[in-house]
């Protein structure tokens, strides 16, 4: 609810679909201050608030760590970026859309936990699903001048006994800061104002984030508009480009998710005593990163033992793990909307063994030799073709190549052993604005991982012996600084003595 000072009335002007909104409201319509004089209401809403959860959010943040004022920057920076794509098109108005996830369900009524779209929540921290995103230009104002609505879920008493409670119009005006707020059934009203030739609509029509929405509100635009001059913008890379630059509070949440994370790894090698099941080692790891706050998993974590950690993404953790057998554990938690994803392969009895500790401590240098090409300009192609250069040396080294290998098959027998890239960007997700690409030069403020490994399976008869049935993989989440990179997952143990002293202290 709106608390107005003093309590006075106030003249109602007209809003965007004719009807009557708060005078103050009208007259802020631009900032990147939210409005202040929004208090949260004293009840649960559909998500954290700082009034319901004081031990996770202070007051003005929306999601933990991160505010109102920085959600608000976010979309300015991002109507900004529509000026510039929007260069020669004096004259028009502008209006972006983004759509919430839909709830999914596992079987009939019964739902998976809600898991928001990331772009959707980058630009306002709205956790509930069923809602629409509105980000529209103001008339006789330039880019980035704009005001922000939230579509919501209909305040439903009868629904919220089952689902729990909605935040509804108020609760999300008030939680967000964005500058209107209006139920899901009123969006028909806007879309209706935008079907004209002066209006430029940035919407992702291409994989609509919520099928139901797109069906019922936005096709019949999306047919429209084709037939227009002024087609659909997509605005998906727009908003991916934002989220490749961590701000300050970023950073803060994504050291938090390191290093919870790197504990949890800690502990999992402590209880990895042999023989182990996979499962066991998967339940401790997630126990270990909820334990110390993490809301979930980031993935479906690998936990391959044995010749099952040269299966890249081997998710069926349901093995025993044998005496003299090391286990691949790629795992990461979700913590405050912000990820981890780090790998660490150990022995399960506590004690490599020569093979082993001869491919792990190959994998270690060159992941140390990736590490220190972290900085800006470099891109994760050029530490790419360094890990591709060094793992074959290696491999050279430790017999498995023959040093006669002529430079032309070189390359394509080094990916046999290391079939992936040496890494990806991270923030939000896991495998964070995909739509980048991997040879833009790095700047202060990415982050990603660096994860070379080698992989000789089992039936490799052209491997020697010894290393046979061995995949080894070391992952570490990197944020790019202007100087030395800062190894977010820096506490997770992984040299050699270092992990076998974790693994054969006593409890």
């Amino acid at each position: 609810m709106a608390r107005v000072p003093g309590r006075e009335l106030v003249t109602a002007v007209r809003g965007w679909r004719g009807c009557s909104v708060c005078k103050s409201c009208a007259l802020r319509r631009f900032s990147i201050q939210p409005a202040q004089q929004k208090k949260i209401p004293n009840r649960y809403l559909g998500q954290p608030s700082p009034f319901t959860h004081p031990h996770l959010l202070k007051p003005g943040e929306v999601t933990p760590g991160l505010s109102q004022v920085e959600y608000a920057l976010r979309r300015h920076k991002l109507m900004a970026l529509i000026q510039k794509e929007a260069n020669g098109w004096d004259g028009l108005d502008h209006t972006v859309i983004l759509l919430s996830n839909p709830t999914y369900y596992m079987s009939n009524d019964i739902p998976y936990v809600f898991h928001q779209d990331t772009n959707f929540l980058y630009l306002c921290g709205f956790q509930e699903p069923d809602s629409i995103l509105v980000l529209q230009s103001i008339p006789g104002k330039a880019l980035p001048s704009h005001k922000s609505m939230l579509f919501v879920p209909r305040r439903d008493p009868s629904r919220e006994l089952w689902d729990g409670p909605r935040s509804g119009t108020d609760g999300a005006i008030a939680l967000t800061g964005v500058d209107e707020a209006y139920t899901i059934e009123e969006f028909r009203h806007l879309v209706a104002k935008l079907k004209g030739e002066s209006n430029i609509v940035w919407y992702d029509l291409a994989k609509p984030v919520h099928a139901e929405l797109h069906s019922d509100y936005l096709q019949p635009l999306t047919e429209i508009k084709a037939r227009n001059k002024n087609h659909i913008q997509h605005i998906r890379h727009l908003v991916q480009n934002l989220r490749l630059i961590k701000s300050p509070a970023e950073i803060e949440r994504m050291k938090i998710a390191g290093r919870v994370t790197a504990e949890a790894f800690t502990e999992t090698m402590f209880a990895s005593k042999s023989p182990v099941d996979e499962a066991f080692l998967y339940a401790k790891f997630e126990f270990e990163c909820r334990a110390r706050g993490a809301d979930i998993l980031a993935y479906p974590p690998v936990v391959a033992g044995g010749n099952r950690s040269n299966t890249l993404h081997y998710v069926k953790n349901n093995q025993l793990i044998k005496d003299g057998e090391l286990v691949l554990l790629d795992g990461g938690c979700e913590s405050a909307c912000y990820v981890s994803d780090i790998t660490r392969t150990w022995p399960v009895n506590g004690r490599f063994t020569k093979p082993q500790a001869e491919l792990y401590q190959a994998v270690l240098d060159i992941q140390k030799s990736c590490l220190s090409l972290c900085s800006p300009g470099i891109s994760l192609e050029n530490v790419y073709s360094l890990m591709l250069s060094l793992i074959g040396q290696k491999l050279k080294d430790l017999g498995v190549l023959k040093s006669s290998i002529t430079e032309s098959h070189f390359f394509k027998a080094v990916r046999k052993y290391c079939p992936h890239h040496v890494g990806h960007y991270l923030g939000m997700d896991v495998h964070d604005t995909p739509d980048i690409s991997r040879s833009l030069p790095l700047q202060p403020g990415m982050v990603i991982t660096i994860e070379p490994g080698i992989y000789i399976p089992e039936d490799d008869m052209g491997a020697p012996e010894r290393f046979r049935g061995i995949g080894v993989r070391i992952e570490d989440d990197v944020l790019i600084t202007e100087g030395a990179p800062l190894i977010l997952s820096a506490d997770c143990p992984k040299e050699i003595y270092d992990i076998e002293q974790i693994c054969g202290r006593k409890s």
